[in-house]
């Protein structure tokens, strides 16, 4: 009897774990951010994992597919050719599968999480130009040697013509990409063989395209056979990949995001739409105070969220003109400091490259090449990358995300309209001014007494401060001025950002 309940209660934690691993981030203590260096070559990764999103407090990277696409020369190879997988090798312009290895490896040393977009609802729809890595494959036919699949491996031909029919969405063709059959065991073998590999390479989790279009049974079965992650890369043992779901719904569809929280995280758009609609002056700032699940998203842990991706930034998926991008940068940095600075969710930042058209790739040499960023004197990217992750307004706001981890919103004030403020425990404190005034108030910080730095409009250097310096009294207030005119509607301080206590004599 003691044996068999000795057997049961390990059986019973396996279920625990396997229900649980998948939601957990397998990240550093006290780091949450995931940015998307979208497109970024995977010994570029590898640099700026060392020298800039380790120091500035990054939890991890969400990297583009490494799986070997298709080559689209018209238009010129444009960024949706990396979502058309001709196989599962590892070669790509960002890089071979030595480079990807090494760039794990590097920022797993460093504290930074290596996060895959895993492509294995279909494979490419064009094949005349063959794939990244030399491998070719016949479309029409559904004909990839490379993995290998074959007619047999895919589902029927069919288009979506209704998205409120959960079979068509799920069974047929997206954009005529030829949809793998995941009940076949052969295709769950050759993608399980695929996420092994990278989890042996050292990833701590997946970002899985296009998961709406995949029967949730099916993504089940696939996560269940996923090894555990690899410990000589630094993680626990028995530590599942991190699942996070693009899992598009904004309602009214045949497939519900909720189908898919009870094996991980699903990208909550719903969450980008409402934050720009705000941000932009669409919606009341004030409303925001009920921010979560009551708006209609998912519950905390089970939700990804962002303020942009590289779907919706180019008009792709839900949002519409809705969605903030770099291009709006006043109400883009808000958004993103509202989103940092708020508790709700597992926040991604995007990191994206210049486009003036939803086609434009990345840049590239004339023969197809993708070009590095290269870093400014002001820590800036040029040679066509935006770089966001790098703007001071949101790399601090990562810094104050880190400083008031394990805390609570609290001491929520507005005006009524488009100012708000509230602090996160006792060590942190923002307020936004989204109004057609100035904002000059005392407000309550809920922190120590002492004078600290705006982490928005500078930094904390050697005990002094680069931009707005503002003084916490013995009772947490502090006078707050973001004048209208200002390029950041922000001001951010926490208690890493302490240029010294302020000692308060009693009258």
């Amino acid at each position: 009897m003691g044996s068999e309940m000795t057997m049961l209660v390990y059986f019973v934690l396996g279920i625990a774990s396997l229900a649980s691993g998948q939601f957990a981030t397998n990240q550093w203590p006290n780091r949450s951010v995931i940015v998307h260096l979208f497109e970024w070559k995977w010994n570029d990764i590898a640099d700026e994992c060392e020298r800039f999103l380790a120091p500035s407090g990054y939890a991890g990277v969400q990297v583009s597919p490494p799986t070997e696409n298709t080559i689209v020369k018209e238009p010129k190879r444009p960024w949706w050719e990396r979502y058309q997988p001709i196989s599962y090798k590892l070669h790509t312009r960002s890089g071979t599968e030595q480079e990807f290895a090494d760039m794990v490896k590097r920022c797993n040393k460093v504290g930074v999480r290596i996060y895959v977009d895993l492509v294995i609802n279909h494979m490419a729809a064009f094949t005349a130009n063959g794939g990244t890595g030399g491998s070719t494959g016949r479309a029409k036919d559904m004909d990839f040697p490379a993995v290998p699949y074959g007619r047999g491996d895919f589902h029927d031909p069919c288009i979506i013509n209704d998205y409120t029919n959960a079979w068509e969405v799920r069974n047929c063709q997206l954009v005529g990409l030829p949809d793998l059959n995941h009940t076949s065991q052969w295709t769950r073998d050759r993608i399980v063989d695929l996420m092994n590999k990278l989890v042996g390479l050292g990833v701590a989790g997946f970002r899985v395209d296009a998961a709406k279009h995949m029967w949730p049974q099916d993504l089940k079965a696939i996560y269940n056979r996923v090894n555990n992650l690899n410990t000589s890369h630094g993680f626990n043992p028995g530590a599942k990949p991190f699942i996070t779901q693009e899992v598009i719904d904004l309602g009214g569809e045949g497939v519900s995001k909720h189908e898919y929280t009870d094996f991980g995280t699903v990208t909550e758009f719903r969450f980008s739409a409402e934050i720009g609609r705000a941000f932009q002056g669409r919606n009341k700032l004030k409303w925001l105070t009920n921010w979560g699940p009551k708006w209609g998203f998912l519950q905390s842990n089970q939700a990804l969220v962002f303020v942009d991706n590289h779907d919706n930034q180019r008009g792709h998926g839900p949002g519409g003109n809705d969605v903030l991008t770099y291009k709006n940068p006043k109400a883009y940095k808000m958004a993103t400091a509202f989103m940092l600075a708020h508790p709700y969710g597992n926040p991604r930042v995007m990191s994206s490259f210049a486009f003036d058209n939803s086609d434009q790739g990345p840049p590239q040499d004339s023969k197809g090449n993708i070009i590095s960023p290269s870093i400014n004197r002001d820590g800036s990217c040029g040679k066509g990358w935006i770089c966001e992750h790098r703007w001071r307004q949101i790399y601090n706001m990562v810094g104050f995300r880190n400083a008031v981890a394990g805390t609570q919103l609290k001491g929520w004030w507005d005006n009524g309209n488009q100012q708000i403020a509230f602090c996160r425990g006792n060590k942190g404190f923002v307020v936004f001014n989204g109004d057609s005034v100035d904002l000059k108030m005392k407000l309550q910080t809920c922190l120590p007494a002492g004078t600290y730095c705006d982490v928005i409009s500078g930094n904390l250097v050697n005990r002094s401060c680069t931009g707005k310096k503002i003084v916490v009294g013995s009772n947490g207030l502090a006078n707050v001025h973001i004048p209208l005119s200002e390029q950041d509607g922000v001001i951010a301080l926490h208690i890493n950002a302490s240029v010294q206590a302020v000692i308060f004599k009693r009258p």
